[in-house]
């Protein structure tokens, strides 16, 4: 089962050994996203226990600089996805989630102290919590699935932070970085495994090397089949040269700095 699965993420090209898997490795290996759900709800138990498994991730000297708020109200996820790109299955998800960049709890910590928490100011503390809620959002992904629920992931709570910021009433230095939609799969969703870069790209062994160009054109024609599939026509190259390209191709996050500076994180 795992070379099968090896072979649909690297579009066959997977490498030609690998370790003996467990039943973790399969999981990782089988994720996709998932962006059609039944009608079926998530019960308060199950959540506990992926918010429990995010706890459980790595996080930088246990700062925890992060938090997650679970979204259920249909309004409120109406309004969630008119302002994370209109895109319907932030609707029709039983449960979303916005993992938080969070140093409003540590700068209230250090208030109550007499302490000032100027350090929360700089680009490192910034990364640290956007860092620490990616590792935490990853955690919840792989629990949920492990329960049988699908996932995707919403960069598009970043196309408008400061509003979506206020509609989930979030204090100065608390910042949206990124959404999750959960729901158990619909049997139609279409999705499958995407294949991804060959290791030989992204594994440098002691020092950085260029990718060859035929190797990143042999990947962009196995991204192209994956989305022929799907009925799609388009592949990795252009996805990329198309978000590159300018400040504009960033949906409105171009931004971001100034949006960090008025949510009480400068990041100097």
């Amino acid at each position: 089962m795992t070379s099968e699965l090896l072979d649909l993420r690297y579009g066959g090209a997977a490498p030609a050994t690998t370790a003996t898997g467990n039943e973790v490795i399969p999981l990782l290996l089988r994720h996709r996203s998932v962006r059609s759900f039944t009608e079926k709800g998530i019960d308060d138990e199950t959540m506990t226990a992926i918010v429990a498994a995010a706890q459980s991730a790595a996080t930088s000297s246990n700062m925890q600089a992060w938090s997650v708020v679970e979204v259920r109200d249909a309004a409120r996820k109406d309004a969630l996805s008119r302002l994370a790109g209109d895109q319907a299955f932030i609707r029709d998800a039983p449960v979303f989630l916005v993992f938080v960049a969070d140093w409003a709890r540590h700068r209230a910590v250090a208030s109550h102290r007499g302490e000032p928490a100027d350090g929360v100011e700089y680009m490192e503390s910034t990364l640290v919590g956007v860092i620490d809620a990616a590792l935490a959002a990853q955690n919840a992904t792989v629990a949920a699935e492990s329960l049988g629920l699908g996932a995707v992931y919403v960069g598009a709570v970043r196309n408008a932070p400061e509003a979506i910021s206020d509609l989930l009433e979030l204090p100065p230095g608390a910042f949206p970085v990124i959404g999750m939609a959960l729901g158990h799969p619909d049997p139609r969703d279409r999705a499958g495994i995407k294949p991804r870069l060959p290791q030989s790209v992204v594994r440098h062994r002691e020092t950085y090397r260029a990718s060859p160009d035929e190797t990143i054109g042999a990947y962009d024609h196995a991204v192209r089949e994956y989305y022929s599939g799907q009925g799609a026509a388009r592949g990795w190259i252009e996805t990329i040269v198309g978000r590159i390209r300018s400040g504009a191709s960033l949906r409105g996050r171009d931004g971001m700095r100034a949006s960090l500076e008025r949510r009480g994180l400068p990041s100097r």
